[in-house]
């Protein structure tokens, strides 16, 4: 990106979502330098973007800056001279993920959340092609310098191809920091104290140092986690997760640091800790879901994140929220806030982020992948880390997800439907529960079903799609 000094302009596509966006906007003023930024909030929902805008103005009010809001629906509007773009929808919303659990559970595939690799992640990225192929379009003419932060899943492939389409996106989340907040509480560390490195690909990176004052705590971890969490054995007393992960837990929960059997078989077996929870974890490699009783073993808690969101009961939270950063403008341990400080002020970070791996930042990963490493954020923008070659065990672990991230990413780049469906029969987890045959028919199912979302070429022959009578698109099935 070009270097600025000015009031930055700061777009968010997506606005409406409860909580996140309105976390980031506060994030966002907690930085001096920020604090007269100018905020242009875009929806498709009017509403929603409004309850957002109408919380941040009362923020921005209580604290006297002089910081501006703007809302739209209008993309182009939001777009136009943006030096920071943030994105945070998900295209479909609740009704399009529950296809993406409740298909592939119809073959056998249960997928704990299901928006990372698997037939899951494969389908939430291809039905928000068509909207970050709009962005792209009209950021190249209104904003061709802008730093693009991603924060939708499956942040791999969505990263991965806004860069191949000419933005300069990073991809940002927070299961490096969670995961190393709650392994510093494990041990009873001080994190400020501890030290720590981290690679591979989103939610399957590697902690591969973790150290305090030049101590190596990687054995004390093992004995710990390997004590606390044994295969087929609930931890119990646990604090319930509600989904909402922008916050690094405090206490132990079932969603991360309750009951980590998986990750801890996983450090076991292959020498390093995983970022992202045992939950996540248990989709992304053939052994920890093969069927009830194993699954039962080593996630002794259900934790289904569609249930959550089905549950999910968003009235009031964002005027809670509100509340607490009128009294309190600490940020949260999000990057996003960080890289646009550091943008504009020039004064160093660090963040983990998501980018093209086309420089060999990690050498025996793919060229193609999109890895997260450590990157240092300035005015001349986000510079990642070279980290040379992860331990092979670990990169051919990471080569697994990484045949499933980049077919989806060519699918959606040269329109060939042949390569969703190798983007889904190469998914670990799903070609240890169904047989090719079984397979296609499974992502035949899922076609359909998410056909008036797809991009023109990844819709099925045998489907076109009309209008119905609210003026909804619909998948409608055609013979022959």
């Amino acid at each position: 990106m070009t270097a600025t000094t000015h009031n930055p302009k700061i777009t968010i596509i997506g606005a409406g979502g409860f909580v996140f966006p309105f976390r980031l906007i506060g994030d966002i003023l907690s930085f001096p330098a920020l604090q007269g930024s100018t905020f242009a909030l875009m929806d498709l929902d009017a509403d929603r973007v409004h309850r957002t805008a109408t919380a941040a103005r009362d923020l921005i009010a209580h604290h006297g800056f002089e910081a501006t809001v703007v809302e739209t629906t209008d993309r182009r509007e939001a777009l136009a001279d943006a030096d920071f773009v943030i994105i945070t929808f998900q295209v479909g919303g609740l009704d399009a993920y529950r296809w993406d659990v409740e298909i592939p559970r119809r073959y056998g595939v249960d997928q704990a959340v299901g928006d990372t690799v698997g037939p899951g992640g494969v389908f939430r990225f291809l039905r928000s092609v068509p909207a970050y192929e709009a962005i792209v379009s009209d950021a190249l003419e209104l904003c061709p310098n802008a730093q693009f932060i991603n924060y939708a899943n499956p942040m791999a492939m969505a990263t991965a191809f806004l860069n191949a389409k000419g933005l300069n996106a990073v991809g940002l989340c927070h299961s490096v920091q969670g995961t190393t907040h709650m392994l510093a509480r494990s041990l009873g560390v001080p994190y400020e104290e501890v030290s720590f490195l981290s690679a591979g690909i989103n939610h399957q990176a590697w902690i591969l140092e973790f150290s305090r004052a030049g101590e190596d705590l990687y054995p004390e971890l093992r004995r710990i986690m390997s004590e606390r969490h044994r295969t087929g054995v609930a931890a119990g007393g646990l604090s319930e997760d509600d989904g909402d992960h922008s916050e690094v837990a405090e206490v132990m929960s079932n969603y991360e640091g309750g009951n980590e059997q998986v990750r801890t078989a996983l450090m076991n077996t292959f020498g390093y800790f995983e970022t992202e929870s045992s939950h996540h974890a248990s989709e992304y490699l053939p052994y920890f879901r093969k069927d009830p009783e194993t699954v039962l073993q080593f996630i002794p808690e259900r934790w289904d994140y569609y249930e959550i969101c089905l549950a999910h009961d968003e009235k009031g939270d964002i005027d809670d929220q509100l509340e607490r950063l009128k009294a309190d403008l600490s940020p949260s341990l999000e990057y996003g806030a960080s890289i646009v400080n550091a943008a504009i002020t020039g004064v160093p970070t660090v963040v983990y982020g998501n980018v093209p791996n086309a420089r060999g930042l990690i050498q025996n990963l793919p060229a193609d992948a999109c890895v997260e490493v450590p990157c240092v954020v300035d005015r001349s923008g986000v510079q990642p880390t070279a980290i040379g070659s992860l331990p092979p065990q670990l990169a051919a672990l990471n080569r697994t997800n990484i045949g499933v991230q980049t077919l989806a990413v060519h699918a959606a780049l040269a329109g060939n439907i042949e390569h969703v469906y190798h983007a889904v029969a190469l998914d670990p987890l799903t070609a240890a529960k169904l047989t090719l045959d079984q397979i296609r028919a499974m992502t035949d199912e899922l076609l359909l079903a998410h056909a008036a979302l797809l991009p023109q070429s990844l819709r099925p022959r045998s489907v076109h799609v009309e209008p119905s009578a609210d003026s909804d698109m619909r998948p409608v099935a055609v013979r022959g």
